[in-house]
């Protein structure tokens, strides 16, 4: 969310608020300029929370699980490697949706609407993300998704094991 403003509203962002830092601006007008209106930023969170889970749930986890299995057979492929095209798929579904609605809840609707800068600043948003998205997502967050689900249930896994051996 917050790298999300950073990328559409820098600029705009410290000049109308005579600053030289983006939180500076945010802190001075009070909020975030969402729907074309100044929302205090709990209120940013919930919305920008509630469209990521919503989108989550009903699109992205299923379908990405759907088309993983279609690209690889879960019986056969090492569980890791099919954790990756999922999350993979999911980064492809989830980045350029996501960007979209924070393209659109975060654009400048006091200066009108053009159809055009919306397309601009949704294409701005996917070319920041995705790159972000995909590294963080494999290199970050699955290796410590991973290691906390080992550490959490370590006797089953053992458990497991000895019944495999």
């Amino acid at each position: 969310m917050f790298y999300n403003i950073y990328v559409l509203n820098d600029d705009m962002l410290r000049s109308f608020n005579y600053t030289s830092s983006v939180l500076t601006a945010v802190n001075k007008q009070g909020g975030i300029m969402m729907f074309g209106t100044t929302l205090p930023i709990w209120a940013v969170v919930l919305v920008e929370f509630a469209f990521a889970y919503t989108l989550e749930v009903l699109v992205g986890s299923p379908l990405s699980f759907k088309i993983a299995s279609k690209m690889f057979d879960m019986k056969t492929i090492n569980p890791v490697i099919f954790e990756g095209a999922i999350i993979t798929v999911t980064v492809a579904i989830m980045c350029p949706a996501m960007s979209f609605i924070a393209a659109v809840i975060y654009y400048p609707f006091y200066e009108g609407f053009n159809a055009i800068v919306l397309l601009c600043h949704w294409f701005k948003l996917v070319c920041f993300n995705l790159p972000f998205a995909f590294f963080s997502q494999h290199l970050f967050i699955q290796p410590l998704v991973i290691r906390i689900f080992k550490l959490l249930f370590r006797k089953d896994i053992k458990s497991r094991e000895k019944e495999w051996n």
